[in-house]
């Protein structure tokens, strides 16, 4: 038998969601279920201070939500905006997000996308993305390294030409988002870096 990996959320994801059929209809709102979801995540031990969300733009209704499971999960690939992508995806049946029968959709995250979510947002088809804590913040606040992000990413997501834009807003709930941060390094939350063994932050 080939291998299966599952990537599933836990079960408190569903109940601090609450009714999937809200809308969320300010931008405060939706990060504020992000950061819920990334403090609960903290709160729980399940994973790293980090959540995320799928939003319609338009209407505020929930697609997907993530929460960090890097560690739970055995894989580097299970960040919170990772996985909201994924099932997003997932939940519409498609790769892209951005496809002309799908509603806009928005991605909403407690952080700024580190290297590789950078990567993953820039092919799903989101068309905009809203970050509450900086890549500082997260590197400053928690141990947590970023990757090589280009200086100008903000601006290379507004320019992919030909593929359409990708909206960036900075510094919702910021405060916020950095006190979850700092949350979880005071828990001393372990800081997973690649090429070497978890360290505590």
């Amino acid at each position: 038998m080939p291998p299966v990996v599952r990537f599933e959320l836990p079960e408190w994801v569903a109940e601090e969601v609450g009714d999937p059929r809200r809308l969320y209809r300010l931008r405060e709102e939706r990060m504020d279920l992000a950061l819920r979801l990334g403090e609960r995540n903290v709160e729980r031990g399940d994973g790293g201070p980090f959540g995320a969300c799928v939003f319609e733009s338009d209407s505020g209704l929930l697609v997907s939500a993530g929460v960090n499971l890097v560690i739970r999960t055995h894989s580097s690939l299970a960040h919170a905006e990772a996985l909201a992508i994924m099932f997003a995806q997932h939940a519409h049946s498609t790769f892209d997000l951005g496809a002309k029968d799908r509603p806009p959709m928005e991605l909403v995250a407690t952080a700024q996308p580190c290297i590789q979510c950078y990567g993953i947002l820039w092919w799903s088809g989101l068309r905009r993305v809203v970050i509450g804590a900086s890549a500082q913040d997260v590197e400053s606040l928690t141990g947590f390294r970023e990757g090589p992000l280009p200086t100008d990413w903000i601006e290379r997501l507004g320019d992919r030409s030909p593929l359409p834009p990708v909206e960036v807003v900075t510094d919702c709930l910021r405060a916020r988002a950095r006190r979850l941060l700092r949350e979880y390094r005071d828990r001393g939350g372990p800081v997973y870096i690649p090429g070497g063994d978890k360290q505590n932050g």
